[in-house]
């Protein structure tokens, strides 16, 4: 692997894993602007609780060294979760602004996944 690549993959798997990480504690303590957003958007509360936990366990898969198949599958629901906020706040008309979050998370979550290391990749 390139050290180019090696930077680029640990530079977003940090961003990542922070922007998942307070999400997801954001998301289980409930904070009130983050149920106001969740409300607007159609989703219960407990809603909140499920996304937050498998966020952080998320992130832990991503970092842990092998548990290849775990990482495929964090990547995949991150890549789902952040692909189905962008598609929430489009439904309901948020200003753009509500974009960026989750799209930086995505385009992260796309880097990381395509710049890891081959240690951390599924043998085919």
């Amino acid at each position: 692997m390139k050290k180019r690549d090696k930077i680029i993959y640990w530079i977003a798997t940090i961003w990542l894993s922070l922007g998942m990480v307070s999400s997801g504690l954001v998301q289980i303590l409930q904070i009130d602007e983050e149920k106001i957003m969740m409300q607007r958007l159609g989703y219960p509360d407990y809603f909140m609780i499920i996304l937050g936990v498998w966020k952080l366990l998320g992130v832990i898969a991503v970092l842990i060294p092998k548990a290849t198949l775990l990482k495929e599958w964090a990547y995949a629901g991150f890549f789902i979760a952040m692909s189905g906020a962008i598609i929430s706040h489009w439904a309901v008309n948020d200003p753009a602004m509500e974009f960026f979050g989750p799209s930086l998370l995505l385009v992260l979550t796309v880097l990381s996944w395509y710049f890891r290391p081959e240690s951390r990749r599924l043998k085919a």
